[in-house]
């Protein structure tokens, strides 16, 4: 299943024989099986992701209370700014999308349950900014270069997440897509990021300083909507690896500092 990662939506069996390494024969068997029960449909010579696994996808974002509680908010934004708004989490070096709601005709590369990676996204920025943890995955994964405003220097993502701790906000202009541009904020409890908020548009449309004020007010609004949906998110199977580290107390914690890895990685690049 991991092969259907949304990049193409119909994958044929010799698709799925170069994405997992399986002969074909056991492929042709496991494939039969999936669509037996749902998880699979055949279409025009190959499979996709069936109806059942959408189901199932949709109960476990449904079943969110971080979601429940931020649904009408997400809403109230996206109408106030008339962008999209978005909501994530992080998993190790990447965002994955919680739910997305578009006003107007705005066409995002994004989409609910999909991953991009954090390094060149307002929302990953946003997150990984409040964990040291993270922030070392995500400087530690590849940072190829996405548009000629994309970040790809360990130590100059260390610096932009120092100032994304310092402000409470993150902003993408154009780093992920050169079209669009992206403002973030973290919903915080105890200090640390259990996810982000964020409005996304083209960037003549952006209106800086009343979509980062609009994105703070909605971040803060979720959390006090659900005081108790720190045990609930995020999961075990969204953010495989727990990410915890050592906060002074202070609003914005203390300084990121750069470590001699971080610099060795940095001087390879």
């Amino acid at each position: 299943m991991e092969a259907f990662n949304g990049a193409k939506q119909v994958l044929s069996l010799a698709d799925l024989n170069k994405r997992t390494g399986l002969p074909k024969s056991t492929l042709h068997r496991l494939v039969d099986q999936l669509c037996q029960v749902g998880w699979l449909e055949r279409d025009h010579g190959g499979y996709r992701v069936g109806l059942r696994m959408f189901e199932l996808g949709t109960l476990a974002v449904e079943g969110n209370r971080l979601h429940e509680a931020a649904f009408p908010h997400l809403q109230a934004l996206a109408s106030r700014t008339g962008l999209a708004a978005q909501l994530a989490i992080l998993d190790q070096a990447e965002v994955v999308y919680l739910e997305r709601i578009v006003v107007g005709p705005i066409r995002l590369p994004t989409r609910r349950g999909g991953r991009k990676p954090a390094y060149c996204t307002a929302l990953g920025k946003a997150m990984a900014a409040y964990d040291d943890g993270a922030v070392h995955a995500v400087i530690s994964a590849p940072m190829p270069r996405k548009t000629a405003k994309t970040i790809t220097e360990p130590l100059a993502l260390w610096a932009e997440l120092n100032r994304v701790r310092e402000a409470g906000v993150a902003y993408d202009r154009g780093e992920a897509y050169e079209e669009l541009v992206c403002v973030a904020a973290p919903i915080r409890s105890s200090g640390q990021a259990i996810a982000a908020v964020s409005v996304t548009g083209p960037a003549g449309r952006m209106r800086w300083s009343v979509v980062t004020e609009a994105v703070r007010g909605t971040a803060a609004a979720i959390w006090n909507a659900n005081l108790s949906v720190r045990g609930t998110v995020p999961s075990r199977r969204l953010r495989s690896a727990r990410y915890r580290s050592q906060r002074s107390g202070t609003e914005s914690g203390p300084e990121l500092r750069p470590t001699s890895k971080m610099a060795a990685s940095s001087a390879s690049r």
